[in-house]
């Protein structure tokens, strides 16, 4: 059973536009696709509505859960948490890390979501599946964002 999955690209982009685009609630929702109601705050909830068709139904929330500008950012959530019947709240959460570093005249961004282990047993094929193929479009959707 994998515990993470970890995905990299390099961006054509300054480390702070990088950032902006990872911190900033706003920029973050345009590409993640998701409308946040919330500013991000270390320890604190950010919540939303996705706006992915087909999931426009669905609550996003997150916790922040560190900020170090411009090189981390990290949040815990509950993967792929689609049923809106589902209470998730008894489920550890997975930490989920947007790493950045200078690399080649751009930014190397690196995304980890760990803790797929801890989840129930009747999830964990489905949530390490989805997020797996979900952090590759992500990917391809920031690149998108900052003007690969």
């Amino acid at each position: 059973m994998k515990d993470q999955i970890e995905t990299s690209i390099l961006l054509h982009a300054p480390i702070e536009r990088v950032w902006r685009a990872i911190a900033d609630p706003v920029s973050f929702g345009t590409w993640f696709r998701v409308k946040i109601d919330t500013p991000f705050t270390e320890d604190q909830p950010a919540t939303g509505h996705i706006t992915y068709p087909g999931y426009e139904h669905l609550r996003w929330e997150i916790t922040v859960r560190k900020m170090d500008e411009p090189h981390l950012f990290a949040f815990t959530w509950h993967p792929y948490a689609i049923d809106p019947a589902a209470d998730y709240s008894e489920e550890q959460p997975t930490l989920v890390e947007f790493r950045l570093q200078p690399d080649e005249g751009g930014t190397r961004l690196t995304v980890i979501e760990s803790g797929f282990a801890r989840l129930p047993v009747h999830r964990y094929s489905d949530a390490f599946r989805a997020n797996s193929s979900g952090w590759e479009q992500q990917m391809n959707n920031i690149a998108a964002y900052v003007g690969q």
